[in-house]
Protein backbone atom coordinates (compact mmCIF):
# COMPACT_ATOMS: atom_id res chain seq x y z
CA UNK A 1 0.00 0.00 0.00
CA UNK A 2 1.39 3.54 -0.86
CA UNK A 3 2.52 4.88 2.20
CA UNK A 4 0.08 8.85 1.54
CA UNK A 5 -2.91 6.12 0.87
CA UNK A 6 -5.27 6.65 3.88
CA UNK A 7 -6.04 2.64 5.29
CA UNK A 8 -9.92 1.94 4.36
CA UNK A 9 -11.32 -1.13 5.89
CA UNK A 10 -15.29 -1.45 5.69
CA UNK A 11 -14.84 -4.47 8.37
CA UNK A 12 -15.42 -3.60 11.79
CA UNK A 13 -12.83 -5.15 14.00
CA UNK A 14 -11.51 -4.71 17.35
CA UNK A 15 -9.29 -2.97 18.92
CA UNK A 16 -6.41 -4.31 20.95
CA UNK A 17 -3.37 -3.24 22.43
CA UNK A 18 -0.75 -4.84 20.30
CA UNK A 19 -3.18 -2.78 17.05
CA UNK A 20 -2.60 0.13 18.78
CA UNK A 21 0.61 0.17 19.68
CA UNK A 22 1.25 -1.07 16.30
CA UNK A 23 -0.91 2.18 14.88
CA UNK A 24 1.30 4.46 17.75
CA UNK A 25 4.44 3.06 16.30
CA UNK A 26 3.51 3.48 12.77
CA UNK A 27 3.01 7.65 13.29
CA UNK A 28 6.10 7.95 15.38
CA UNK A 29 7.94 6.38 12.20
CA UNK A 30 6.03 8.33 9.80
CA UNK A 31 6.85 11.81 11.67
CA UNK A 32 10.16 10.90 12.44
CA UNK A 33 11.06 10.47 8.77
CA UNK A 34 14.03 12.63 7.74
CA UNK A 35 12.61 11.73 4.56
CA UNK A 36 10.03 13.64 4.64
CA UNK A 37 8.73 16.91 5.73
CA UNK A 38 6.18 16.22 8.89
CA UNK A 39 3.06 17.93 8.97
CA UNK A 40 2.95 21.30 10.76
CA UNK A 41 0.01 22.57 12.58
CA UNK A 42 0.36 26.90 13.12
CA UNK A 43 -2.49 28.51 14.40
CA UNK A 44 -3.14 32.12 13.98
CA UNK A 45 -5.14 33.59 16.90
CA UNK A 46 -6.02 36.88 18.12
CA UNK A 47 -9.22 39.30 18.77
CA UNK A 48 -11.18 41.27 15.70
CA UNK A 49 -9.30 43.52 14.12
CA UNK A 50 -6.27 42.51 15.20
CA UNK A 51 -4.51 42.10 11.94
CA UNK A 52 -4.02 38.15 12.03
CA UNK A 53 -6.15 37.31 8.82
CA UNK A 54 -3.82 39.58 6.65
CA UNK A 55 -0.97 38.09 8.45
CA UNK A 56 -2.05 34.60 7.57
CA UNK A 57 -2.58 35.32 3.50
CA UNK A 58 0.89 37.08 3.59
CA UNK A 59 2.68 33.71 5.51
CA UNK A 60 0.71 31.24 3.52
CA UNK A 61 2.61 33.02 0.09
CA UNK A 62 5.63 32.94 1.42
CA UNK A 63 5.18 29.31 2.54
CA UNK A 64 4.24 28.24 -0.43
CA UNK A 65 7.66 30.04 -2.00
CA UNK A 66 9.21 28.25 -0.39
CA UNK A 67 7.87 24.72 -1.11
CA UNK A 68 5.64 24.01 1.51
CA UNK A 69 2.36 22.67 0.68
CA UNK A 70 0.03 24.45 2.35
CA UNK A 71 -3.72 24.05 3.48
CA UNK A 72 -6.05 26.52 4.97
CA UNK A 73 -8.73 26.22 7.53
CA UNK A 74 -11.13 28.90 8.74
CA UNK A 75 -13.22 29.20 11.90
CA UNK A 76 -16.82 28.21 11.50
CA UNK A 77 -16.31 26.71 7.92
CA UNK A 78 -17.61 23.42 8.14
CA UNK A 79 -19.93 22.40 5.47
CA UNK A 80 -21.64 20.39 7.78
CA UNK A 81 -22.54 22.71 10.97
CA UNK A 82 -22.01 26.14 9.66
CA UNK A 83 -25.35 26.44 7.60
CA UNK A 84 -26.63 26.10 11.26
CA UNK A 85 -24.61 28.24 13.55
CA UNK A 86 -25.88 30.92 10.30
CA UNK A 87 -29.61 30.25 10.87
CA UNK A 88 -29.66 30.38 14.77
CA UNK A 89 -27.28 33.35 14.63
CA UNK A 90 -29.69 34.97 12.23
CA UNK A 91 -32.45 34.52 14.49
CA UNK A 92 -31.05 35.66 17.99
CA UNK A 93 -31.52 31.78 19.43
CA UNK A 94 -28.08 31.08 20.51
CA UNK A 95 -27.61 30.62 24.17
CA UNK A 96 -24.06 30.81 25.08
CA UNK A 97 -24.37 26.70 26.05
CA UNK A 98 -25.47 26.45 22.46
CA UNK A 99 -23.59 29.06 20.83
CA UNK A 100 -20.21 26.71 22.19
CA UNK A 101 -21.65 23.58 21.58
CA UNK A 102 -21.85 24.24 18.03
CA UNK A 103 -18.42 26.07 17.35
CA UNK A 104 -16.83 23.04 18.85
CA UNK A 105 -18.76 20.83 16.62
CA UNK A 106 -17.76 22.90 13.50
CA UNK A 107 -14.04 22.27 14.73
CA UNK A 108 -14.27 18.46 15.70
CA UNK A 109 -15.29 17.95 11.83
CA UNK A 110 -12.77 20.76 10.32
CA UNK A 111 -10.22 18.36 12.24
CA UNK A 112 -11.51 15.01 11.50
CA UNK A 113 -12.43 15.64 7.53
CA UNK A 114 -9.28 18.11 6.77
CA UNK A 115 -7.25 19.21 9.15
CA UNK A 116 -5.94 15.26 10.48
CA UNK A 117 -5.29 14.18 6.56
CA UNK A 118 -3.35 16.79 5.84
CA UNK A 119 -1.16 16.70 8.12
CA UNK A 120 -0.84 12.78 7.86
CA UNK A 121 -0.10 13.94 4.29
CA UNK A 122 3.11 16.11 5.32
CA UNK A 123 1.27 19.62 4.53
CA UNK A 124 1.53 22.38 6.57
CA UNK A 125 -1.79 23.61 7.79
CA UNK A 126 -2.64 27.16 8.46
CA UNK A 127 -5.45 27.71 10.89
CA UNK A 128 -7.20 31.01 11.17
CA UNK A 129 -8.28 30.56 14.31
CA UNK A 130 -8.13 27.15 16.31
CA UNK A 131 -10.11 25.85 19.03
CA UNK A 132 -8.47 28.73 21.51
CA UNK A 133 -11.02 31.39 20.15
CA UNK A 134 -14.16 29.21 21.13
CA UNK A 135 -11.94 29.14 24.76
CA UNK A 136 -11.75 32.99 25.13
CA UNK A 137 -15.26 33.83 23.70
CA UNK A 138 -16.84 31.11 25.67
CA UNK A 139 -15.58 32.26 28.88
CA UNK A 140 -16.13 35.73 28.15
CA UNK A 141 -19.81 34.60 27.65
CA UNK A 142 -19.62 33.48 30.85
CA UNK A 143 -19.14 29.78 31.19
CA UNK A 144 -16.26 27.36 32.68
CA UNK A 145 -13.15 26.69 31.42
CA UNK A 146 -12.38 23.45 32.34
CA UNK A 147 -16.26 22.70 30.71
CA UNK A 148 -15.71 24.30 27.54
CA UNK A 149 -12.01 22.60 27.08
CA UNK A 150 -13.64 19.36 27.76
CA UNK A 151 -15.90 20.14 24.53
CA UNK A 152 -12.69 20.15 22.25
CA UNK A 153 -11.63 16.77 23.45
CA UNK A 154 -9.31 14.88 21.74
CA UNK A 155 -7.10 17.68 22.03
CA UNK A 156 -5.04 18.17 18.86
CA UNK A 157 -2.47 21.09 19.89
CA UNK A 158 -0.68 23.29 16.98
CA UNK A 159 2.88 22.82 16.53
CA UNK A 160 2.60 26.85 16.99
CA UNK A 161 0.47 29.73 18.04
CA UNK A 162 1.10 32.84 16.96
CA UNK A 163 -1.19 35.48 18.84
CA UNK A 164 -1.69 38.85 18.19
CA UNK A 165 -2.05 40.98 20.36
CA UNK A 166 -3.82 44.19 20.19
CA UNK A 167 -5.71 46.63 22.73
CA UNK A 168 -9.68 46.81 23.01
CA UNK A 169 -8.96 50.05 21.71
CA UNK A 170 -6.92 49.15 18.44
CA UNK A 171 -9.41 46.66 18.18
CA UNK A 172 -12.93 48.40 18.11
CA UNK A 173 -11.36 51.49 16.28
CA UNK A 174 -10.26 48.72 13.25
CA UNK A 175 -13.37 46.73 13.15
CA UNK A 176 -16.24 50.16 13.06
CA UNK A 177 -13.86 51.47 10.14
CA UNK A 178 -14.88 49.03 7.98
CA UNK A 179 -18.40 47.65 9.41
CA UNK A 180 -20.94 48.35 12.27
CA UNK A 181 -20.45 44.53 14.51
CA UNK A 182 -23.48 42.46 14.49
CA UNK A 183 -24.70 40.91 17.08
CA UNK A 184 -22.69 38.09 18.66
CA UNK A 185 -19.94 39.62 17.62
CA UNK A 186 -20.61 42.40 19.87
CA UNK A 187 -21.26 40.49 22.44
CA UNK A 188 -24.95 41.54 22.99
CA UNK A 189 -26.10 38.42 23.79
CA UNK A 190 -24.46 38.94 26.97
CA UNK A 191 -23.87 42.45 27.84
CA UNK A 192 -27.72 43.33 26.95
CA UNK A 193 -26.33 47.01 25.33
CA UNK A 194 -28.31 47.87 23.07
CA UNK A 195 -25.66 50.20 21.32
CA UNK A 196 -23.22 47.78 19.33
CA UNK A 197 -20.41 49.77 19.50
CA UNK A 198 -20.55 50.25 23.03
CA UNK A 199 -21.30 46.78 23.93
CA UNK A 200 -18.24 45.34 21.34
CA UNK A 201 -15.88 47.74 22.97
CA UNK A 202 -17.06 45.70 26.87
CA UNK A 203 -17.08 42.63 25.20
CA UNK A 204 -13.71 42.48 23.50
CA UNK A 205 -11.86 43.79 26.90
CA UNK A 206 -13.76 40.71 28.50
CA UNK A 207 -12.17 38.13 25.29
CA UNK A 208 -9.01 40.00 25.14
CA UNK A 209 -8.04 39.28 28.28
CA UNK A 210 -9.67 35.68 27.96
CA UNK A 211 -6.54 35.29 25.42
CA UNK A 212 -3.97 36.88 27.25
CA UNK A 213 -4.24 34.16 30.53
CA UNK A 214 -4.45 31.55 27.46
CA UNK A 215 -1.16 33.01 25.89
CA UNK A 216 0.48 32.37 29.39
CA UNK A 217 -1.38 28.98 30.02
CA UNK A 218 -0.71 27.57 26.83
CA UNK A 219 2.52 29.28 25.65
CA UNK A 220 1.25 31.38 22.79
CA UNK A 221 4.15 33.32 20.75
CA UNK A 222 2.52 36.75 21.06
CA UNK A 223 3.23 39.22 17.75
CA UNK A 224 2.75 42.90 18.83
CA UNK A 225 -0.25 43.42 16.18
CA UNK A 226 0.07 47.66 16.68
CA UNK A 227 3.36 47.16 14.50
CA UNK A 228 3.72 47.50 11.17
CA UNK A 229 2.59 44.80 9.14
CA UNK A 230 6.12 44.19 6.92
CA UNK A 231 7.89 44.01 10.97
CA UNK A 232 4.94 42.10 11.62
CA UNK A 233 5.24 39.52 8.70
CA UNK A 234 9.28 39.28 8.82
CA UNK A 235 8.82 38.52 12.89
CA UNK A 236 6.48 35.71 12.21
CA UNK A 237 9.08 34.19 9.63
CA UNK A 238 11.65 34.28 11.97
CA UNK A 239 9.67 32.44 14.50
CA UNK A 240 8.74 29.93 12.06
CA UNK A 241 11.89 28.68 11.05
CA UNK A 242 12.91 28.54 14.96
CA UNK A 243 10.19 26.88 15.99
CA UNK A 244 9.13 23.70 12.62
CA UNK A 245 12.01 21.95 14.07
CA UNK A 246 9.82 21.46 17.02
CA UNK A 247 8.91 17.28 17.72
CA UNK A 248 5.70 16.10 17.49
CA UNK A 249 3.97 16.28 20.84
CA UNK A 250 2.54 13.05 22.33
CA UNK A 251 -1.02 14.69 22.61
CA UNK A 252 -1.18 14.68 18.63
CA UNK A 253 0.77 11.63 17.88
CA UNK A 254 -2.13 10.16 19.95
CA UNK A 255 -4.82 11.97 17.89
CA UNK A 256 -3.49 10.56 14.97
CA UNK A 257 -3.50 7.15 16.32
CA UNK A 258 -7.27 7.59 17.16
CA UNK A 259 -8.02 9.22 13.77
CA UNK A 260 -6.04 5.97 12.17
CA UNK A 261 -8.37 3.98 14.13
CA UNK A 262 -11.58 5.18 13.00
CA UNK A 263 -10.53 5.64 9.50
CA UNK A 264 -9.83 1.95 9.70
CA UNK A 265 -13.31 1.20 11.11
CA UNK A 266 -12.33 0.59 14.56
CA UNK A 267 -14.01 1.53 17.39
Amino acid sequence: MCDDVLPKDPVTKPSTPIHRRTQRQRVRERFADPSRRPGLLVAFEGPDGSGKTTQRKLFKTWLKSEGYDVVTTKWNSSALIKPLIKSRKSIRALSAEEFSLLHAADFRHRVEQHILPALWNGKLVIADRFLFTGLARDVARGLDLDWVLKLYQPLLWPDLVFYFSVSPVTSGRRVGAVRTPNYYEAGQDVTNVNDPVESYHRFITRVISEYESLALIFNFITIDAEQSIGDQHHHIRALFRDGERRPWSQWNMDAITEWLAQREGRP
